[in-house]
């Protein structure tokens, strides 16, 4: 299971980490977001140089606002607190990896 981040803890977990994160904006009710919810807890598993979270839109409107996230799911790589990719749908994990330059 992914770790959750949420708007309260998002600067400690995320802007203020060192190397990359992916942070996942997702919803219960979304169904692509139920498929790539194992691709991703998979690519957590693997990849000890990587830290993935999971951020309910629903709970945390304002980070979800913050950037700009419009439609679900998006994951978004943050490298030392700076965003430096950004894949919108699911998709299968080698086109995500590519996507998201892992």
């Amino acid at each position: 299971m992914l770790s959750p981040v949420s708007d309260s803890d998002f600067q400690a977990k995320v802007l203020e980490a060192e190397g990359d994160v992916l942070v996942d904006f997702w919803a219960p009710w979304c169904g692509p977001c139920r498929i790539l919810h194992p691709v991703l807890e998979q690519i957590d598993a693997e990849r000890d140089d990587l830290t993935v979270l999971s951020l309910n839109i629903d709970e945390n409107p304002q980070t979800t606002a913050a950037y700009g996230v419009m439609s679900i799911p998006t994951v978004i790589r943050f490298r030392d607190g700076s965003e430096v990719a950004r894949v919108t749908g699911a998709q299968p994990k080698a086109a995500l990896l590519s996507s998201l330059e892992l």
